[in-house]
């Protein structure tokens, strides 16, 4: 039976008038307590609790408009964090950040690591100094040199249920127009958190390309890859913002994108600047964090690789 204080207090949480620690010692529903040895469960939105299914069915009318604005402030903040990192990581080598650029690193199809091309270059010197057999500078298994080879280590890494193995799947098999076995593989890799992936799908949506076109199912996917740290997603964001008219948004995507080391949104920037649509500040943070992104990619050996590939090109 509810006393008259938790009738008192259950009205409050509806109306919104409780603080949060008094709304997380009762169902927000019922008024049952944690402390008659209840076992609350947060809803999503993290403003409420309840003590079962059943509650949580009952009051949704009541908690659905609080809920849905807390769950958009939620994924504002997830979507304008700034990533640690780029969504290519770090070389498992050298440990230093990936350049976004794809040409300045390879991923061996033997483990699906991404490597730099210094730590490549540098293993490739050391191989043919000491005449040893080309190896994997990461997991040292024989590099494949035939497509047959190559297509067993990518059935091999798929059976594995390797993300990044069933995106590069995925995409090669879109390029042969197989658009549904696209859609497969790409969402199996997306739902392993494989980032490259969701940029993927969000192209897929786009298109209509295997799915039915969908600019919610884009934007979601857009934004997943965008909050993994994809330069490329969030740039197509900050574009999608600035047509719609949501101009703040769109520079504050631009501006991530660029202290992730994306050049074109630099400039965007720059340009949105000059437009009197990005403030100075704006342009400031976006020019040390690119340049702060970019310093942080570079090393000796990448310096002598790029040396080493450059005037070798062709060869």
């Amino acid at each position: 039976m509810l006393t008259p204080s938790r009738v008192w207090k259950v009205q409050s949480i509806i109306m919104g008038s409780v603080e949060q620690g008094d709304a997380d010692e009762v169902c927000a529903s019922c008024g049952k307590a944690a402390v008659d040895d209840v076992k609350l469960k947060k809803c999503a939105c993290d403003l409420v609790k309840y003590c079962g299914v059943e509650c949580q069915k009952n009051h949704r009318p009541q908690h659905k408009k609080a809920c849905k604005k807390r769950m958009a402030e939620i994924r504002d903040d997830r979507l304008f964090t700034l990533p640690d990192e780029s969504h290519f990581g770090e070389c498992p080598i050298c440990c230093l950040p990936l350049p976004i650029d794809r040409d300045k690193s390879f991923k061996n199809t033997c483990c699906s690591k991404r490597i730099c091309k210094g730590c490549s270059y540098a293993n490739q010197k050391r191989e043919q100094e000491q005449g040893l057999r080309p190896k994997c500078p990461y997991c040292r298994e024989p590099v494949p040199t035939t497509d047959e080879e190559i297509e067993q280590n990518d059935i091999k890494r798929v059976k594995a249920n390797d993300p990044a193995a069933l995106c590069d799947i995925g995409k090669r098999v879109y390029l042969e127009g197989d658009y549904d076995g696209a859609v497969q593989y790409l969402t199996k890799a997306a739902a392993l958190l494989e980032i490259e992936a969701h940029y993927q799908l969000a192209m897929l949506y786009r298109n209509g390309h295997g799915v039915e076109k969908s600019k919610k199912k884009e934007m979601y996917h857009l934004e997943e890859a965008a909050i993994g740290g994809h330069p490329e997603a969030r740039y197509n964001l900050g574009a999608y913002e600035m047509m719609s008219g949501r101009i703040k948004r769109g520079v504050k995507h631009l501006v991530i994108a660029a202290k992730l080391g994306d050049h074109d949104a630099l400039e965007a920037v720059k340009d949105e600047f000059a437009r009197g649509n990005a403030s100075k500040e704006d342009y400031e943070a976006a020019l040390r964090g690119h340049q702060a992104a970019v310093d942080a990619t570079k090393s000796q050996k990448r310096t002598e690789a790029e040396a080493y590939f450059a005037n070798n090109a062709g060869n």
